[in-house]
């Protein structure tokens, strides 16, 4: 072999390198098993607990065995606020809908009623959003309308890119102003065998890059090259 195609070949080597070295993505979850699951159980504990209500949301409130108090498809307003009959005005922005349930209901028996039974429900969300990047087809902010998984939400970035490592899946989320980042195996959720869990308004989704996908990508991508320096 000559000497310029020996040296040829080499750069070519060593611009598969460099590509891979480029293209792998480091997981964000570096947490010891430990804080790693605590992590998880605060994201899933903080779906569990309900969603928040926001602004432009409609309710469904209903006063058990009062028709006359029960309202279907009150919107919250651009403060937060909703009116009620013969309570007025409530804050609804930022609460769940038991809390919410339960104030209406503490009103009500403050002056009108004895152990009012009151159920509070989200009729339609208004547009919030959730940001999806990482080893995906279309990384992005999307508007979340209504419950969405993270399956969904990795579909609505028009899924994991080739280079994706499904087996780390990361939720990024603030919960009482502490943010958390748990891993998920989506792999696993895909075949059932796992838990999808829900994202919320505010979460980040980051798919991780598999470093060994990363690596067959960035050499099928430098094939021609390295078909055509054989012929030199």
């Amino acid at each position: 072999m000559s000497p310029m195609r020996s040296t040829l070949r080499f750069m070519a080597v060593l611009g598969v390198t460099a590509t891979c070295a480029l293209s792998a993505c480091p997981s964000i979850a570096r947490d010891d098993p430990s804080a790693s699951l605590a992590n998880a159980l605060a994201i899933q504990q903080s779906a569990i607990s309900d969603y928040r209500i926001g602004a432009l949301d409609k309710l469904n409130i209903v006063v058990f065995q009062v028709k006359e108090l029960t309202v279907e498809n009150l919107q919250v307003d651009a403060s937060g606020q909703i009116l009620l009959p013969l309570i007025g005005s409530v804050i609804a922005k930022g609460k769940t809908t038991t809390e919410l349930s339960h104030e209406i209901a503490d009103k009500l028996q403050a002056n009108y009623m004895q152990s009012p039974q009151v159920s509070v429900t989200v009729a339609d969300t208004a547009s919030q959003k959730v940001t999806v990047e990482g080893a995906v087809n279309e990384a992005g902010v999307f508007e979340l309308k209504g419950r969405t998984s993270l399956l969904e939400a990795v579909a609505r970035a028009k899924g994991a890119s080739k280079a994706a490592n499904l087996r780390k899946v990361s939720i990024v989320r603030s919960v009482d102003g502490v943010a958390h980042a748990a891993t998920f195996d989506l792999a696993a959720i895909s075949e059932g065998k796992a838990r999808n869990p829900e994202v919320i308004a505010n979460d980040v989704v980051i798919v991780d890059t598999s470093k060994s996908k990363s690596f067959w990508h960035g050499l099928i991508e430098v094939m021609p090259s390295l078909y055509l320096l054989t012929f030199l």
